[in-house]
């Protein structure tokens, strides 16, 4: 018996020990800790959720539409190159969700539908029209906000935002909530920058190219689209690299005539990195390297266009068009243009992480000051401290010396929660609060569950021991019962909820199981212990 109670309180000191070790990141102890210590121990423990020390919270809606638009362009993109493989005879266009195709025949319908079945045909005389099916353009909306809740995720851990929660709402929504964020201005200009990277042609053999203006001061590009709106030729567009003159701070836009297909585009990424300018200049530029298929690529482009410009477009803005001098291999290239370096920084970060797949909106924007997190944390450690001295005081009152057993139990119940969220890492929330509250009613429930059992088992005239034994084995069920139908609700909460709720779910599930070890071997370790020493003839309860 004595054996038993020994093995028990090791158990419990283990678990103090271990709860300790984990929640002391969390203490002001950790700063004077050796450096052996803070290197190969736990140091994270818990971290404060956005409504306890400030930050931001974001909803941005991704633009589906847009993103079938996308798929739309490549898709005619994709049967220009099949057609002319075949040597047929056929016009393509793509405006919006419609594919054109003119002349039709059956030959070339053939050719369309057999590569791409996802296409609905309308008839329209000589010509046809295509547009993607409904089923299709549903996929691709979901597959939109996917890739755009992943890309968001790999940019924001790049950027090194601590604890950021990043989730879907709805169909097309994804709130981002990054918790003691420095500069919200910066991270909302990364998140939703589009980053479609594209290398393309420059087009200076154009007679259209000679025409153009060498220079557009900001508003005009416009004005000088719609003036050579009819004469750029159908493969054509024009584009405008952005010129910033660091003295003077003077903005100029210089519009070049380049091909509308990529040569290349920005999916083929391996790497992208910050470099200084070496020559001498000190402006900082990013460097880019493809994969294996990217960098062949790069050098069958380069080799067929020595002598030709070739334009570096991100969001259909040109960085910068150096001339091809010889063809390069290895796959590696630079942008340069008019960046400081936070500008380059961010661009390496967008590029790295990949393109949005469609642009998304910003629907919501909500800036929480740390100061609301001082005065919640203040009114939350206020609230638990009376509550908690409440429920002290009422035990000892009430049941004598088995509710100052009952208030150990309290106790270890709290250490052990607080250490069991350190050790997961986990995340405060007001919500988080609320559960750690929850669960400290909860194990006060669970003593008065046993010391009534105890008292009707004393009543009849049974012995302590005999009181104390009966009455935890009588009680233990419906404690077990009462608990498993908390863990149930808990683990909903946790499946189906976001942000905070996930949050009082988790501490809501570790307070329930850690309650069930207190009250059921807590409590009845010291009771054993009390009851072994002599031989006690009233229990106080």
């Amino acid at each position: 018996m004595k054996k038993r109670i020994q093995w028990r309180f090791i158990l419990i000191g283990a678990t103090l020990m271990l709860a300790a070790v984990f929640f002391l990141p969390n203490t002001p102890f950790f700063k004077v800790m050796p450096d052996w210590w803070t290197k190969n121990m736990p140091d994270k423990g818990i971290t404060l959720g956005l409504d306890l020390q400030g930050g931001i919270h974001l909803v941005f809606e991704v633009e589906g539409e847009k993103a079938v638009e996308i798929t739309t362009e490549r898709i005619a993109q994709s049967l220009r190159d099949i057609i002319s493989k075949k040597k047929l005879n056929a016009e393509i266009t793509s405006k919006g969700l419609l594919i054109t195709v003119a002349p039709s025949s059956m030959e070339i319908r053939k050719a369309i539908e057999d590569n791409y079945p996802v296409l609905a045909p309308v008839e329209t005389g000589t010509n046809i029209v295509y547009t993607i099916s409904d089923k299709e353009a549903k996929r691709i909306k979901d597959n939109a906000a996917d890739q755009a809740l992943e890309t968001i995720r790999n940019r924001i851990d790049q950027f090194g935002v601590a604890e950021p929660t990043i989730h879907r709402q709805g169909t097309n929504e994804i709130v981002v909530q990054l918790p003691g964020i420095k500069d919200p201005k910066r991270a909302i200009e990364i998140i939703g920058k589009t980053a479609q990277l594209e290398f393309k042609i420059v087009d200076d053999a154009s007679p259209v190219a000679a025409e153009i203006p060498a220079t557009a001061a900001p508003g005009e590009e416009d004005a000088v689209l719609k003036k050579f709106a009819e004469k750029i030729p159908a493969d054509d567009e024009i584009l405008f690299e952005k010129k910033v003159n660091r003295e003077t701070g003077v903005v100029r836009k210089i519009p070049i005539l380049v091909k509308k297909q990529a040569a290349l585009t920005g999916d083929l990424l391996k790497e992208a990195k910050v470099n200084i300018d070496s020559s001498g200049s000190g402006f900082p530029h990013v460097s880019i390297s493809f994969n294996d298929a990217g960098a062949k690529l790069f050098d069958e482009v380069t080799a067929a266009n020595v002598k030709k410009r070739l334009a570096i477009v991100l969001d259909n803005t040109i960085y910068s068009a150096p001339e091809i001098k010889e063809r390069i291999g290895g796959g590696n290239a630079q942008i340069s243009g008019s960046f400081s370096l936070e500008e380059a920084k961010d661009l390496a970060i967008v590029l790295k992480a990949g393109a949005l797949p469609a642009p998304v909106k910003m629907l919501q924007n909500i800036t929480v000051g740390p100061s609301l997190g001082t005065d919640s944390i203040e009114a939350g450690k206020m609230a638990g401290i009376i509550g908690t001295l409440l429920v002290v005081v009422f035990m000892i009152v009430y049941y004598r010396l088995s509710g100052v057993i009952a208030d150990f139990a309290l106790a270890l119940n709290i250490i052990l929660l607080l250490g069991a969220m350190a050790s997961l890492n986990a995340t405060l929330t007001m919500p988080g609060i609320a559960g750690i509250i929850l669960a400290i009613g909860m194990a006060v429930d669970s003593n008065v569950l046993m010391f009534e059992r105890i008292r009707d088992e004393l009543r009849v005239g049974k012995t302590p021991r005999v009181a104390v034994d009966s009455g935890y084995n009588k009680a233990f069920w419906t404690i077990f019962d009462s608990h498993v139908t908390t863990l149930i609700t808990a683990a909903v909460l946790f499946q189906f909820g976001t942000g905070p709720i996930k949050g009082f779910a988790v501490t809501l599930s570790l307070g329930v199981a850690i309650n069930l070890f207190t009250a059921l071997v807590g409590t009845k370790t010291v009771f054993d212990l009390i009851l072994s020493r002599r031989d006690v003839r009233k229990l106080s309860i």
